[in-house]
């Protein structure tokens, strides 16, 4: 039984035995397919677990220079950087460090792929494809929606690239299951499998819910093999919340309870700040021991301590009043989470902790006020 009474709030858990849990599905995946799995940094970057990840991972994958600069520093295994639209300040130093550089255009491909191979002539080049089919889930996540400016169509391919690249990449889903990964090959194949010949891989992007309860591991294991051998490449997918889904929570404190029409609890966290995309994408964060609104007797509505209104996390029940120092618990907030979080309001970011194996907490950074004054001047 985990103990929280000593932990001080917020703070993100990352618990080792569940990152080490995914990272051995994903593994297996490997095994049983033949496919290269590499992390995407966008969704989890905790870099203080890479040791572990390494382990099982083949690479990481980022979106830029900064999150290519830490794969390279903190990861053993390949670096592949892609990113809409590249500067020519950065371009020099992502060459020097990645393995694969990733362009999202013919044009972005055409100014810098001399400058990329003088510098590093071992970098393998790509061109990122819009296959223009995706069922994800909100038009914010879809990279194949309508004008999206992510991805090179049929329409805008240059043949020309094909003197160059070494593969293509696509990215479509949004957590999701392998039947929407099917339904992407489909048009991708249709559209550019007569640019295959010679290609060494194929990059089958992220989103792929491989660690979520349900999902088909084996028709995935199965249609990577068959695509494989199919067109003779090889194949890799970039998972960022597979990695990270499950593997912890965000745990804050009551700071505050009132009634105002309802019972409110104010937190010393913050939905906008800390756990943007239940705002985003949105949705509600399970809370550990809590029930829907009325399903138990005692209902709050979880507000954060900045000063936006809308800084709510929703509404969740409790077999007994909350009291001020009680712990909240907001489950599954290891991805997508403390890459994307801020000190808007001057709001003290959580601190990272790790729960190892043998069952330690081990507190790995805390942030204070000069993380917040760092980012202004």
């Amino acid at each position: 039984m985990q103990d929280f009474s000593q932990i001080k709030t917020p703070c993100y858990v990352c618990e080792e035995e569940l990152l080490e849990k995914n990272l051995k599905l994903l593994d297996y995946v490997q095994e049983q397919s033949g496919a290269k799995v590499i992390l995407a940094l966008k969704g989890f970057a905790m870099w203080s677990t890479f040791g572990l990840v390494q382990k099982y991972l083949k690479g990481c994958t980022a979106s830029g220079l900064h999150e290519a600069l830490l794969a390279r520093e903190n990861f053993k295994g390949e670096v592949h950087t892609y990113s809409p639209a590249f500067k020519e300040e950065d371009i020099a130093e992502i060459a020097r460090i990645s393995d694969h550089v990733v362009f999202n255009s013919p044009n972005q491909l055409f100014t810098y792929k001399d400058r990329v191979k003088e510098i590093n002539p071992h970098a393998h080049l790509s061109l990122r494809i819009n296959p223009e089919v995706s069922s994800s889930p909100k038009d914010i996540y879809n990279p194949c929606g309508i004008y999206s400016r992510l991805g090179t169509t049929l329409a805008n391919f240059d043949e020309e690239v094909l003197k160059y690249v070494d593969g293509l990449n696509f990215h479509a889903l949004c957590e999701q299951n392998v039947d929407a990964l099917e339904e992407v090959l489909i048009a991708f194949e249709d559209k550019f499998s007569k640019y295959f010949k010679g290609l060494k891989y194929i990059n089958f992007g992220g989103g792929h819910h491989i660690t979520k309860k349900g999902y088909d591991v084996e028709k995935l294991i199965r249609i990577i093999k068959d695509f494989r051998a199919k067109y003779n490449v090889e194949v890799y997918l970039e998972p960022g919340e597979a990695v990270g889904w499950q593997t912890g929570f965000l745990i804050s404190s009551v700071l505050d309870t009132f009634h105002n029409g309802i019972d409110v609890a104010i937190l010393d966290t913050s939905a906008e700040a800390h756990m943007p995309d239940t705002l985003a994408m949105p949705y509600r964060a399970d809370v550990r021991g809590s029930g829907e609104a009325g399903e138990k007797k005692y209902t709050y509505r979880f507000g954060g301590n900045t000063c936006l209104a809308g800084d709510i996390m929703g509404d969740y029940s409790f077999d007994t009043p909350l009291k001020i120092g009680d712990k909240i618990i907001f489950e599954d907030q290891i991805h997508y989470t403390f890459v994307k979080n801020t000190t808007f309001n001057g709001i003290k970011l959580p601190s990272l902790a790790i729960y190892t194996k043998e069952g330690a907490f081990k507190l790995i950074k805390e942030f204070g006020y000069e993380d917040y004054k760092m980012r202004l001047s």
